[in-house]
């Protein structure tokens, strides 16, 4: 879609109708994120408890939206512009400061996490409103943006003052402050609300990016596996089985996200008669796919680590809820590109819960197999049923000719 002449600024992308590239300034900003994802996954599996899984769940969305809103600015705005390649990289830089702070965020580094998060987020959306002139379209919406970021900033620095059981309330409240704000178009007293037509995203470079990021997580995953495997004193057959265990698993998600849907995606976020919300609808998914991912590295450590070790409530329940937030999130991921649920990824889930008694008697490793041969035997479904699907749709196009 080219861009209308109300659009143009010399900071902004040139869209010519060509699918905007992904540039190297955004994959080296990515670096800092596949820090912070093991962050959050160390994190989790030193505490697994309902406390530990709810501070490091408001964490990851912390993580997630630093992303999310800088992917957007990059989606509009030119990266090798030097304003903005500047931005990026002191976003960069306070993200590398925020991941650093993960670990001690839920005791003495809270006000540092709480800082290194706001300066990045009302910092950048402050910037490029100070860039864009009053009668700019996207103008309105970052002021409105603004807003928004600041009402939330308020939470984040309170709660990071705060004892760590209102830390973890507060927290909660900036979190839905960013996250469900864009759905009601940054809404504010006296500034209206922005329409996601207003937003003229480029679409293909918008899936990519999310692509990109389930990249990161799942080579996260692949880290800690190998981490896992280094610190191991002797490799028996046990061990060597649990690495199968685990490198099939994270083989097995990735296949289901990028060999039946990811071309599909980009598509059908490019064709969308309004773009913008497509992205959107993206942006929320991801973040519980991904949550899926960073629970699954979580539950691949302990297979590795402990493989003959029975399982224990908690573990048993990070080991089951990594595949089952991942086929959540896949299943409405797909939902979002093909427009219906996928019978796969719904009794994929069923089977999981049919796995909760199994994990009493189960040692890890068995366990950690049990849910590999779920999740792969998913995959193998969603690629019959997207092999189908092709063939209907070339049958559907010779019957127009």
């Amino acid at each position: 879609m080219p861009i209308t002449p109300a659009f143009s600024h010399p900071l902004l992308r040139q869209r010519d109708g060509h699918h905007a590239r992904v540039t190297y300034e955004e994959l080296f900003f990515d670096l800092v994120y596949v820090f912070a994802v093991t962050q959050l996954s160390h994190e989790l599996l030193h505490h697994l408890s309902f406390m530990g899984v709810a501070q490091t769940l408001v964490l990851w969305f912390a993580v997630w939206l630093g992303w999310q809103y800088t992917c957007w600015v990059t989606n509009w705005f030119d990266p090798q512009k030097t304003r903005i390649r500047g931005m990026l990289f002191s976003t960069m830089l306070l993200g590398l400061l925020m991941a650093s702070s993960i670990p001690e965020a839920f005791a003495e580094r809270g006000l540092v996490f709480a800082l290194a998060y706001v300066a990045m987020q009302v910092g950048r959306t402050a910037f490029i409103w100070s860039q864009l002139p009053a009668w700019h379209p996207l103008a309105h919406n970052f002021r409105r943006m603004l807003g928004w970021v600041c009402i939330s900033a308020v939470f984040w620095i309170a709660g990071g003052l705060a004892d760590p059981q209102l830390r973890l309330l507060l927290w909660l409240v900036a979190v839905l402050c960013e996250y469900v704000s864009p759905m009601f178009g940054f809404a504010l007293p006296g500034l209206g609300r922005s329409q996601t037509q207003d937003w003229t995203i480029e679409g293909g470079h918008m899936a990519e990016r999310c692509q990109l990021f389930v990249i990161v997580a799942l080579g996260e995953t692949l880290l800690a596996s190998g981490a896992t495997l280094a610190d191991t004193k002797t490799w028996q057959w046990d061990v060597l089985m649990a690495l199968g265990a685990t490198f099939i698993g994270t083989l097995a998600m990735w296949w289901l996200y990028f060999g039946t849907s990811s071309q599909d995606a980009t598509e059908a976020i490019t064709r969308a008669a309004d773009p913008g919300r497509i992205g959107a609808y993206f942006h929320y998914v991801h973040a519980i796919l991904i949550a899926g991912v960073i629970a699954s590295a979580v539950g691949n450590d302990l297979v590795l680590a402990h493989p003959h070790a029975l399982a224990a409530a908690p573990q048993i329940a990070i080991l089951l809820a990594g595949p089952a937030i991942y086929l959540l999130g896949s299943a409405i991921y797909k939902k979002t590109v093909y427009g219906a649920l996928p019978a796969s990824h719904w009794l994929g889930a069923l089977m999981l819960l049919v796995l909760v008694p199994l994990g009493q008697v189960c040692n890890l490793l068995v366990l950690g197999w049990l849910t590999t041969l779920l999740i792969l035997g998913v995959a193998l479904w969603d690629t019959h049923a997207a092999k189908r699907r092709q063939r209907l749709g070339t049958v559907a196009e010779h019957g127009h000719h």
